[in-house]
């Protein structure tokens, strides 16, 4: 057998393992998450169980928000007032839904409460534009929808400043994880100290920056959208998150290595979720039409500069906005134009198509 013929068998052995091992992962994280969240309930007292569960069904599941809760009022069970297994469980409940990278990067946010605590302190952030607002790196909100079970329906949320995790579960086998925010202020931790340097959402920023210098002169020329990036996300915290206009460059006018710094990008949202969530949601994009999705670009692209970008396929939306506090504060988020608090999987369930 030729050297190149053996590659190719060694690569189709790999793809077949790798299907195998979504297949075998598929039912890993309803379970898992249904387990997490019957013993986090179950530290509860009987009041405190009151304050984090809600019936599935209602506007509650579905209202979510990413600023300061004193401008977003939240329900909910806050880190805060929950004892020590509580909080533990609280924290195994939040792992059961994402991979380690992305309940590093979740748990980061939330200390970063800390640092901007002492730059507002300071008279920086929001209190040099007058206003004040509580920063604690437990006022974050659990909550649970509906009853946890390895094959039932039902979904559970955590949410507070700058992170928003929102999960389904229908029929104990499809978990819908959008909308998915993350934000970070500072982007860049600039105060001396310990932090100094850090970069929680570094991995998001850079991708998109390598795809657009990577760029021919040409390419960029359809890429970049607008010389002044917007203030912020576009979709805000809409409910219902709609397409933007298809402007950018698609990826059909990508060089192959171009094309995986693309992938790159996608892959530094979705490897925020558990590994079945996330495979099944590249699935998704694949069966969708990669060659169907855009890539644009708007601000400058030197980086301490305001710039925003966004990545939009048939069924999909990423926002990547970097521009408060002059230039280091990001949010970003993944939505779903239908899928987002599964709301296409819920409509092929009762329909009777999912299974």
């Amino acid at each position: 057998m030729r050297p190149v013929h053996f590659a190719r068998l060694l690569t189709g052995w790999a793809c077949v393992v790798v299907g195998l091992g979504v297949l075998l992962a598929a039912d890993r994280s309803p379970s898992a998450m249904a387990d997490a969240a019957n013993k986090f309930l179950a530290t509860l007292s009987p009041a405190e169980r009151k304050i984090a569960t809600f019936p599935f069904e209602g506007a509650e599941r579905e209202h979510w928000g990413f600023v300061p809760s004193e401008m977003f009022p939240r329900n909910g069970l806050i880190l805060g007032v929950m004892n020590e297994n509580s909080r533990k469980a609280a924290h195994d409940l939040l792992k059961a839904g994402l991979s380690q990278k992305g309940y590093l990067t979740a748990t980061s946010i939330m200390q970063l409460e800390e640092i901007l605590n002492r730059i507002e302190a300071a008279g920086g952030g929001d209190a040099a534009q007058g206003r004040t607002l509580e920063r604690n790196p437990v006022k974050y909100f659990f909550s649970v929808f509906g009853t946890p079970a390895a094959k039932g329906t039902w979904g559970w949320r955590v949410e507070g400043h700058h992170v928003s995790l929102n999960f389904t579960v229908i029929n104990g086998t499809m978990v819908a994880a959008t909308p998915q925010f993350f934000g970070s202020n500072p982007a860049e931790v600039r105060e001396e100290g310990p932090k100094k340097g850090l970069r929680v959402l570094a991995e998001e920023e850079d991708a998109g920056r390598t795809l657009l210098m990577a760029l021919n002169e040409s390419q960029r020329a359809k890429a970049v959208i607008t010389a002044t990036a917007p203030n912020d996300i576009v979709t805000g915290n809409k409910l219902k998150a709609d397409p933007q206009s298809p402007v950018g460059i698609a990826t059909t006018d990508l060089q192959p290595a171009q094309r995986d710094m693309l992938m790159r990008v996608l892959d530094s949202y979705s490897s925020a979720m558990a590994p079945d969530i996330a495979a099944d949601r590249m699935a998704r994009l694949r069966t969708a039409g990669l060659d169907k999705i855009t890539f644009a670009w708007a601000g400058p692209a030197e980086r301490g500069q305001k710039h925003y970008y966004r990545v939009q396929g048939p069924t999909f939306l990423i926002e990547f906005d970097n521009t408060q506090n002059n230039g280091n504060h990001i949010h970003s988020v993944w939505r779903d134009f239908n899928g987002d608090f599964g709301r296409d999987l819920l409509r092929e369930h009762v329909n009777g198509v999912a299974h």
